[in-house]
């Protein structure tokens, strides 16, 4: 009897564990395929001249561009304006007027974040085996606990929660009012011995001990949100080590020489990260995404002397300088690396394109806005996207799209009266000053491009003799060809003015896209059938979440901490 009984349960557990693996692979993945490592590394308000894959030799960025060249450039890649909705796009799947994200940030004291209504990136591949780690800025509140990462899908979250913070000693002062607190977090435990520590070097220290500690028979997933390079509290926007800005005395402006600096240590934590993999024997198996939330605010609140050039505007704009983010790829799987990929894609897109980089069916997301772009990255197959919702912002009044090569553009567009910020290329404005020569070498010789260089890629990716492009080792020539190919060339001559208070405004963004040519009187037919695009979002439209401040955050309230001050167990 007890034999029949052990038979019997052993035949339960077997049912049982095929039933488990039935579930498993009802999300569509692929049998065989090994889940590679997936790496998220966020700049934060990087401008789209501040990379120097663009063409700017201002601020070199070898090790960024070591990625952006064995990778590919993604010349095409939206964000929204701001910090928070492009967070929340990219951990959704969602335009943020589907989340109510659309307008302004998360301020310091404002009860609410991200509906948890959602379900995100970290949550889905999490649950098909993944170890997800967040490092870094959170930006989707944080005043109930269920709001804060390590409840959203994160393993752990080491970093803090608001928007920004003192380099330093890693105090956040409210924007609006003079609340100021302490905003450091190892998962929920405040992190009082991080102060006097530098930002960026945190993160980094971080992101190296998760790649150094983790269990390999699982896949990682890591979320790197940098602080870099917004600016700090407004009594101190500019910070980094005075080692580090003095490699940059040849800027004359003293904030722009220092946002430099802040660059830099991103660029070179970029390649401590890459490296950390490389030892490991991670590298192989890994897909790394570097990109900019939204471009940079050259000046205004918070502005960083960031450059869009030649793009138009600033960040909190639908202008192409706030939306049109510098962004990379960089994986082994990729079947035709080394090129500029001028497809248009979302950050929206990232969640059903990782998740299927994953091996999973991007169905099993269920109604999102973004786009599985995977195929489209690896081999250059048709992509399914041909139009943006760039945003519908009902509170600050203005809509914008692209469609095809067109956008279009009307309401408050504020930040986009001009085109801001240092070109970096002072052969042709020689009043800059005199930036270092562009050397392909750096970039070979950098952490990331000695790392990638010593991959045998060719026999990941299979290969052989009748197809040797993709085990050649990266050369001078291919990253000058490249970086030719990366950078926008604009018609500074002609000039057809666009007020978009008065009257909608259209661009030909493929041929223009500096947004200086006005098309609106001259193909009516485009204008109206965009605005026909944007009448149609507009009834999808979650409205904007935004509410009142609550001083019951203020951080004297609370030990001098920022906190989840509306848990029950707080009161």
């Amino acid at each position: 009897m007890r034999v029949v009984l052990i038979y019997l349960i052993s035949i339960i557990f077997i049912f049982a564990k095929g039933e488990v693996a039935s579930i498993k692979n009802s999300s569509g993945r692929k049998n065989g395929t090994k889940r590679p490592n997936i790496i998220l590394i966020l700049a934060d308000d990087l401008g789209w001249n501040d990379v120097s894959f663009h063409g700017s030799n201002q601020i070199p960025t070898p090790n960024i561009d070591a990625l952006a060249y064995n990778g590919l450039i993604l010349n095409n890649h939206y964000v929204a304006p701001l910090c928070t909705p492009s967070r929340a796009s990219l951990l959704t799947g969602k335009y943020p007027i589907h989340t109510g994200m659309q307008h302004s940030v998360l301020l310091e004291p404002e009860p609410r974040g991200l509906p948890l209504t959602e379900k995100l990136l970290p949550e889905y591949l999490r649950e098909v085996g993944y170890k997800t780690h967040a490092v870094g800025k959170w930006h989707l509140g944080f005043y109930r606990k269920d709001y804060t990462p390590c409840y959203r899908g994160f393993d752990s979250h080491f970093g803090y929660w608001n928007g920004l913070q003192d380099y330093y000693s890693h105090i956040v002062q409210s924007t609006l009012e003079k609340y100021r607190g302490f905003d450091m977090r190892r998962n929920m435990s405040v992190a009082w011995d991080t102060a006097g520590k530098y930002s960026t070097d945190l993160f980094t220290e971080e992101a190296i001990r998760q790649i150094d500690e983790h269990n390999q028979r699982d896949p990682m997933f890591m979320y790197l949100a940098h602080l870099a390079p917004h600016t700090g509290n407004n009594d101190k926007l500019f910070q980094a080590p005075d080692e580090e800005i003095a490699k940059f005395t040849y800027i004359q402006d003293p904030e722009r020489r220092i946002y430099a600096a802040m660059v830099s240590k991103l660029d070179q934590s970029v390649g401590e990260v890459v490296a950390a993999l490389k030892r490991r024997g991670m590298l192989d198996n890994s897909v790394i995404v570097f990109m900019s939330d939204n471009g940079a605010p050259t000046m205004g609140i918070y502005g960083n002397r960031g450059s869009n050039h030649p793009l138009r505007g600033i960040k909190a704009s639908p202008w192409e300088g706030a939306v049109r983010g510098s962004a990379a790829i960089w994986s082994p799987l990729i079947k035709n690396p080394k090129r500029v990929a001028n497809h248009l894609m979302h950050i929206s897109d990232w969640l059903p394109t990782l998740y299927s980089a994953a091996g999973y069916d991007p169905k099993a997301l269920g109604k999102i806005d973004g786009k599985n772009l995977w195929s489209t990255l690896v081999t250059e197959e048709n992509n399914p996207r041909d139009e943006i919702i760039i945003n519908i912002d009902e509170i600050d009044n203005y809509s914008a799209i692209r469609k095809g090569d067109f956008k279009y553009l009307n309401g408050s567009a504020k930040n986009g009266d001009s085109w801001y910020g240092d070109t970096g290329r002072p052969e042709k404005f020689p009043t800059e000053g005199v930036s270092p020569k562009f050397n392909p070498e750096d970039v070979l010789q950098s952490k990331v491009g000695i790392a990638i260089s010593q991959l045998n890629l060719s026999s990941i990716q299979g290969t052989d003799e009748k197809n040797p492009s993709h085990k050649m080792t990266l050369t001078s020539r291919e990253i000058l060809t490249l970086r030719r190919d990366a950078e926008l060339i604009c018609n500074l001559k002609q000039n057809i003015t666009c007020d978009p208070l008065k009257a909608p405004c259209l661009f030909n963004i493929k041929k223009d896209p500096c947004e200086r040519i006005n098309l609106a009187t001259t193909h009516p037919d485009i204008l109206k059938s965009l605005e026909s695009s944007i009448l149609f979002y507009k009834k999808t439209m979650t409205p904007a979440s935004n509410v009142p401040n609550d001083p019951k955050a203020n951080p004297i309230n609370w030990n001098g901490i920022w906190t989840t001050w509306n848990d029950s167990s707080l009161r």
